[in-house]
């Protein structure tokens, strides 16, 4: 079994809009590998996926690489993958399947209190995010999750969305008229997505815009 590092925390019939998408996404990373799955959800929202078959091995680790995996336990000096549950003047809170925090002198992004961070980098809650783990439940952002990060403010301006999936945001931002004002909409998270602007799109104008018919969290990143 593998338990993917992404959450399911919506209700009602976007749960199982969101299960249908997950089982699509597990489908599609897994479906020409000789195995059976079946996907669940924890009690805590993360989806497991338990698989059988003689490609099993292969399968679940195609899965820990596109989603990232919640271990039963964390190891010291490991990068590790959690969602962004929490934040305040101390620092970031992300569940790996249990708490781990992320002082503020651990996040490494530039000047700012972590809220002023959040904003600036556009960080949704629940957000996928992975940490090297230092132990006594905390951590610090890994390297290679502050270049994510920094890319971001480097390109023409995105609108991170939690809570519907890419094929709802795509729908959207379509429905809304704003199909040229997009590049792709990049997936985070099951639930978490990123909508990667044109040049001279502006994203606080697209929030502006589409903000009113999604009912989600949303950020922008202005480069």
């Amino acid at each position: 079994m593998v338990v993917l590092a992404t959450k399911l925390y919506v209700e009602g019939d976007a749960r199982e809009r969101a299960l249908d998408s997950l089982r699509s996404l597990v489908g599609n990373a897994v479906g020409d590998l000789e195995v059976t799955y079946e996907v669940g959800i924890r009690h805590d929202d993360f989806p497991s996926v338990t698989i059988e078959g003689e490609d099993s091995v292969v399968a679940r680790n195609v899965l820990r690489e596109e989603f990232g995996e919640i271990l039963p336990d964390l190891e010291a000096e490991e990068v590790h993958v959690g969602t962004l549950e929490s934040w305040d003047e101390e620092g970031f809170v992300l569940d790996a399947g249990s708490d781990v925090r992320i002082p503020a002198d651990g996040i490494e992004l530039g000047p700012g209190s972590p809220s002023q961070i959040r904003d600036r980098f556009g960080l949704v809650q629940h957000l996928p995010m992975r940490f090297v783990y230092d132990g006594d439940g905390e951590g610090r952002l890994a390297e290679a999750e502050r270049d994510r990060l920094y890319e971001w403010t480097r390109g023409d301006g995105r609108l991170n969305v939690n809570s519907a999936t890419r094929a709802e945001v795509r729908a959207t931002l379509n429905r809304a008229g704003h199909a040229q004002d997009y590049v792709t909409v990049e997936r985070l998270g099951l639930l978490e997505q990123s909508v990667v602007c044109t040049p001279g799109t502006d994203p606080p104008g697209l929030l502006a815009s589409v903000g009113e018919y999604l009912p989600a969290e949303l950020r922008c990143v202005v480069p």
